[in-house]
């Protein structure tokens, strides 16, 4: 019989296996999980932040919308050849690569700066210069992010949502910098150059933390349980020579995986469709305020990242774990495109602040909520030894969401 990590019914607990399994001193893997999850998007999300100085040195540039779609497209693409290779592959290569190119990537940027552009405007050899570290930014992203989610999958419930709370958290991190130097610098090539350096020098920080911090949470006692948990039912179930679970409708493969979390696959993709295709890039550009100016976009995403961040802490105290209901609330956020569609096209009293505000902050906290229950999920409904690949599946349908959502933002402008 394998090993489950969920709370089914039919999933057999832990302890009835060891009940000596390791205490998270200090929460010290929760803690680390959170950081990975700051980890996966505040690159991306420096990049984007940073869009005040780069549209100011490349004029006449959707700078949201191109960074957003490239970014995406080549994170989908690394992770659909990462699943492939998954079995092959090593998590922990997967992890420190991923790092190193995010280090590579946000370095791009300051030494450009210092180097070519030097607050000029118009040098547009600079501009495919951060389009290729957006690039490489992209397939740290695959790396990184389907090697942490592959193996907080296997790990009990409560890792998954820290890195989903993390992930939020780099949403808040990126938004209040934002604020904070577009509060104390001018908007001048000067001020936006020192903001850029700001974020771009404290991802960079932050990245190097991450790195420093997985290598040493893999020797943690609670991390290395589970990794020990894992190997001991690969081996039993290559003794027995057979697919494990074989009384189960699906057997033990990538293909069987995929077709056991297909709905809750499906509900994540569209979850990430209907986000991405409305924010950034929407309410960054399409949004306007005479009564905060400039300063309208900027608030509207943090609202939607504190609250995102609000969302994705939530399944700590209350995880749905009825899989129709998730996903027949994931469809229900369909509705937000006519709630947009009102508040540009409509009434003169939905085009104002309160109405945009109040569904920027609820496309926040039901894309958070909703997109960790459904990382959670998938996981604990495979055994043990199926984990990371159910949690890869779900990276697959992820990226595949952002990138239709972040190519789906253009139809805004036509």
């Amino acid at each position: 019989m394998g090993l489950f990590i969920g709370n089914g019914a039919d999933a057999p607990l832990l302890s009835s296996i060891s009940p000596k399994i390791p205490k998270d001193t200090f929460h010290l893997a929760y803690i680390v999980h959170f950081i990975f999850g700051v980890g996966f998007l505040l690159p991306g999300n420096t990049f984007i932040t940073a869009v005040d100085y780069f549209s100011y040195i490349y004029p006449g540039v959707n700078i949201n919308r191109i960074f957003t779609a490239v970014k995406m497209v080549v994170c989908f693409i690394t992770v659909v050849i990462v699943l492939g290779w998954a079995r092959k592959s090593s998590s922990y290569l997967r992890i420190n690569i991923g790092l190193a190119l995010f280090v590579a990537s946000l370095l791009t940027v300051p030494i450009i700066d210092l180097a070519y552009v030097k607050g000029r405007v118009g040098l547009y050899n600079g501009f495919y210069v951060t389009v290729a570290a957006v690039v490489v930014c992209g397939v740290a992203n695959g790396l990184f992010e389907s090697g942490v989610v592959g193996a907080a999958g296997e790990l009990p419930e409560r890792y998954m949502q820290a890195s989903g709370a993390g992930l939020a958290a780099s949403g808040v991190i990126v938004s209040v910098l934002r604020i904070i130097t577009k509060a104390i610098y001018p908007h001048d090539a000067s001020g936006l150059r020192s903001s850029a350096n700001l974020y771009f020098g404290v991802s960079i920080v932050i990245m190097v933390i991450c790195l420093i911090c997985y290598n040493i949470s893999n020797k943690l006692p609670v991390i290395q349980y589970y990794k020990d948990l894992k190997t001991k039912a690969q081996e039993e179930e290559e003794e027995n020579d057979k697919p494990y679970l074989s009384k189960s409708p699906w057997k033990s493969s990538l293909w069987d995986v995929t077709r056991r979390v297909k709905w809750l696959a499906f509900a994540r993709f569209l979850i990430f469709v209907v986000t991405f295709s409305i924010f950034p890039g929407h309410i960054t550009e399409d949004v306007h305020s005479r009564i905060l100016n400039d300063w309208y976009p900027i608030l509207l995403i943090a609202c939607e990242s504190l609250f995102n961040l609000v969302g994705m802490s939530l399944p700590a105290f209350y995880l749905i774990k009825n899989e129709n209901v998730v996903v027949t609330a994931s469809l229900a956020r369909l509705l937000f495109y006519p709630l947009f569609l009102g508040c540009w096209y409509g009434p003169a009293f939905l085009q104002t602040e309160i109405p945009t505000a109040t569904l920027t902050c609820l496309l926040g906290i039901t894309n958070g909520y909703l997109a960790n229950v459904l990382l959670i999920l998938p996981p604990k409904t495979v055994p043990i030894q199926h984990a990371e690949a159910a949690g890869i599946v779900m990276v697959v349908f992820s990226n595949l969401g952002l990138s239709v959502g972040s190519i789906a933002s253009w139809l805004w402008i036509i």
